[in-house]
């Protein structure tokens, strides 16, 4: 037999790949959705935004991993050495063939069911609006007393004085408390009761602190408490919490009008810094200055300006002066000089005026001459209208032997039909609509007859017996033309006075009426100015 041939066996053959994938399945496929409870260890977070830790025991120790889309979900921020539970799916990596949780959700260990009671309180106080930021009150710029509540001992309240004594020195009412042990919520909550309560003679503080060191958990439970909690949003002063240190945030923090990492930050948050304010004023008198300085500069370099562009005023009253004094001058002037004139322009116009009698003259011809085309042109009218009235033969007999033509034509027709019957209608309807041939000769005299009235109403218009017949009389001398001035009718000469129904004759016995004295001129008025 020979000992260099390999053993046969039953037993399969898997490559590594499968039987990883296979421990993997069994894994998964086994224990499915499992909470594990144990000390965080190895914690290492990579710039991919995965976690890499480890859970250990007394006895064992299993690799974990939270990966980059848990990681905002955690209700907790993992740190090496916190005992938790873990919530996950457990799985295998092939490559280094290893077993691992994998790990979506994080709950403390010994702190699960404190922490749980906390998160119940605060859903609850926060459903009812206690820690809406609408009830926050401001902080005042500078409170005059500063009331703290927390324990006498310690380093807390010394960190509160020594704030507040090198920034803005202020009076500090201290109401000592216990802040951690049985009792001491109830003795907070009566602490910021009583602040809020003290009478009129005592003074009252403008900002309240509530304060104390760090501490576990359960160290600071007093400031978790529901009784805090709503005296500190029930308080009608302004409250700054400083509870633990700036990782420890406590439910006083959700309620308070503003929250401090510290005591020493809370009492910075109570007053402001004096020496920043001594700065801030003189930096801001200078700028008032500054600007109050520019301002001034400004409008004196406007007013410089405006003071360049102005007139003389002097000259201008001067000159004022002397325009009134002409203008004064001119007026008095003026009247006699628009006289003057007026009256050269009278005598001018006057040799160039048509003699009344020749005016007349003039339009009793232009009458007679359109009376007389007016007769002739209504003679031509009547005389062409009697030649074309006898030339034209009479319509209705024309018609009428065209309709018996007609008539004869359909009667000759046996197979006419009710077209040419339609035709013979119409005709006869045409027979009744003609005018009578009398109609329109009358109708042309009648319009020349209008126009003649029209042509006698303007050549009456244009005649002096109308004017006469209003009242008027044309004066003249017995053997001369007519008189136009009083002045011009020597005394005894004779007249004739043409009136609408006759002449009267009568002498002239020389009294022209007597011109009006003219007034005396007014004394002349002085300068004003």
């Amino acid at each position: 037999m020979d000992t260099d041939t390999p053993a046969r066996t039953n037993a399969p053959e898997f490559t590594v790949s499968e039987i990883s994938g296979a421990i993997k399945r069994t894994l998964e496929g086994e224990f499915g959705r499992v909470r594990v409870r144990g000390e965080i260890t190895e914690l290492k977070a990579y710039p991919s935004g995965h976690i890499y830790l480890a859970l250990k025991d007394e006895g064992a120790k299993i690799r974990a991993i939270i990966w980059r889309f848990a990681v905002p979900k955690l209700s907790l921020k993992p740190e090496n050495g916190v005992e938790v539970i873990a919530t996950g799916k457990v799985s295998a990596y092939g490559e280094r063939s290893d077993y691992q949780l994998i790990i979506d959700r994080l709950e403390y260990a010994g702190e699960g069911a404190l922490l749980a009671r906390i998160e119940a309180l605060r859903k609850k106080l926060g459903a009812e609006g206690l820690f809406d930021e609408a009830r926050k009150k401001p902080l005042p710029r500078l409170p005059r007393v500063i009331g703290v509540v927390s324990s006498e001992k310690g380093a807390v309240i010394q960190d509160i004085r020594t704030t507040i004594a090198r920034r803005f020195p202020s009076h500090i009412l201290l109401w000592p408390v216990p802040v951690q042990g049985q009792g001491a919520a109830e003795q907070i909550a009566a602490a910021i009761h009583g602040f809020s309560r003290l009478p009129a003679g005592m003074p009252r503080p403008d900002v309240l602190i509530v304060a104390r060191g760090g501490g576990s958990l359960e160290d600071l439970m007093a400031f978790n408490d529901e009784a805090v909690i709503r005296a500190v949003a029930a308080c009608p002063i302004p409250v700054i919490s400083a509870v633990g240190h700036e990782t420890d945030t406590t439910l006083v923090d959700f309620a308070s009008d503003r929250r401090a990492p510290t005591p020493t930050a809370a009492a910075e948050l109570a007053v402001p810094a004096r020496a920043e304010l001594l700065a801030a004023l003189a930096q801001r008198s200078a700028r008032l200055l500054q600007s109050g300085q520019a301002a001034l500069n400004h409008a004196r370099l406007r007013l410089s300006r405006t003071e360049a562009r102005m007139p003389d005023l002097p000259g201008i009253v001067g000159a004022a002066r002397q325009r009134l004094d002409d203008r004064a001058e001119r007026l008095v002037l003026a009247p006699a000089a628009l006289l003057a004139r007026k009256r050269a322009a009278l005598d001018a116009l006057a040799p160039r005026l048509p003699h009344p009698r020749e005016t007349l003259a003039g339009h009793r011809h232009a009458v007679a001459q359109a009376a007389t085309r007016a007769t002739a042109a209504l003679q031509r009218l009547t005389d062409q209208s009697h030649a074309r009235l006898a030339r034209v033969p009479d319509p209705a007999n024309a018609l009428r032997r065209m309709v018996d033509q007609r008539h004869a034509a359909l009667a000759r027709i046996p197979d006419a039909g009710q077209a040419l019957r339609r035709v013979l209608e119409q005709q006869q309807a045409r027979l009744h609509r003609l005018p009578d041939p009398g109609t329109r000769v009358a109708a042309s005299l009648r319009e020349a007859r209008l126009t003649l009235s029209g042509l006698a109403a303007r050549l009456e218009g244009a005649s002096y017996q109308g004017v006469l017949a209003r009242g008027f009389a044309l004066v003249r001398l017995e053997d001369g033309p007519p008189v136009t001035a009083a002045g011009e009718v020597p005394a005894g000469a004779r007249l004739a006075i043409t009136l609408r129904d006759g002449t009267l004759h009568a002498t002239a016995d020389g009294s022209a009426p007597q011109k009006r004295p003219r007034p005396a001129p007014k004394p002349e008025q002085g300068s004003l100015l």
